[in-house]
């Protein structure tokens, strides 16, 4: 009986002992994700938009335009409304649940269950945050940056505008490619080099350094020569994206795979498992679950293009993933 009380004492010690301290700062380790106000860890760089450098999505006024002309006022004539986003609520009770932004994480596990991949043709994603914000009204949750930088601009518990009917029940990423063309076009001859490797970003003057973290990088394609693919109908030409992309990407789809487990990591797929590149009938879209392109969801997108690797993503992502293989979960079309 004393000895139990003793280590009862001890435990209870040895727990007020390792409390913080009031006003101590809790660190973080520069890798998490935000979902419904928690942190999820991805093990690869994450800028949140509360970050040194982040890009908010949040903010109303413009980011990108001078100081004294980036307010709502300034804005309005270009811009229909302060806020990028609004909530995912579909239906009256979740909206009075989840009114003033309440939702809990159980919440967006019941309505989150797709990812909808982006290429953002703009090159990089300080553009393409500019892009999106101060020109076009619109937001993403994260960005892939050609360094695999990921930015997260928004709480995944929003509903950001990026793909139309998907909003409500998708998670938005655009990947740093200035996108796929009809032919060798001159906009991927001003971004692109070639060199005894084979194809490397060159930066548009006007980009500057493009906003990358990682001083010196030099961004190249993981497959060396430029990618031909149909999308649509549409014979493309795309460079592919970078090694540290397909990592990252990979890193962030496991993450939101464990936190939001109905989303599983599988693609679209035909009667021969082969990943599809058409648009998905409103039928089919109804009854997908998992990682999209924009292609399989409006039939004039081709983003992420026929440069992206499905295979090699899926694979990535799944080797990451320490949670049970969703593959019985495959719908084929």
């Amino acid at each position: 009986m004393i000895r139990a009380a003793i280590l009862a004492l001890t435990v209870l010690l040895a727990g007020c002992q390792s409390k913080p301290s009031t006003g101590s700062e809790l660190k973080r380790c520069g890798d998490e994700i935000v979902v419904a106000g928690r942190f999820f860890h991805t093990g690869v760089p994450v800028v949140l938009w509360t970050d040194p450098g982040g890009y908010d999505g949040y903010r109303v006024e413009k980011r990108f335009a001078p100081l004294d002309q980036s307010d709502w006022e300034h804005s309005a004539g270009s811009i229909k409304t302060p806020n990028r986003y609004d909530s995912r609520a579909t239906d009256p009770d979740l909206a009075e649940r989840t009114r003033g932004g309440n939702w809990d994480i159980e919440a967006v596990r019941e309505t989150v269950d797709q990812i909808v991949l982006h290429y953002d043709a703009s090159g990089t994603s300080r553009q393409c945050f500019r892009t999106l914000h101060d020109v076009r009204g619109l937001s993403i949750h994260f960005m892939v940056d050609l360094d695999g930088t990921i930015y997260q601009t928004l709480d995944v518990k929003e509903r950001a505008w990026h793909a139309t009917k998907s909003n409500a029940r998708s998670i938005g990423i655009e990947i740093a490619n200035i996108g796929a063309y009809p032919s060798e076009s001159p906009v991927l001859e001003r971004w692109y080099t070639r060199d005894e490797r084979g194809l490397y970003v060159t930066l548009p003057p006007e980009v500057g350094d493009g906003g990358i973290r990682t001083p010196g990088f030099v961004a190249r394609p993981r497959r060396p020569d430029f990618v031909r693919g149909e999308v649509h109908g549409q014979h493309l030409v795309q460079a592919d994206y970078t090694a540290q992309q397909y990592s990252s990407l990979a890193s962030l789809l496991s993450a939101l795979h464990i936190a939001l487990p109905e989303i599983p990591l599988e693609s679209p797929r035909d009667t021969m498992n082969i990943a599809l590149s058409r648009c998905l009938s409103d039928e089919e879209w109804l009854r997908f679950k998992g990682l999209l392109g924009h292609e399989h969801i409006q039939q004039n997108k081709v983003d992420p293009g026929p440069a992206m690797d499905w295979e090699f993503l899926l694979d990535l992502a799944k080797k990451n993933s320490t949670s049970p293989s969703t593959s019985n979960r495959t719908i084929r079309f």
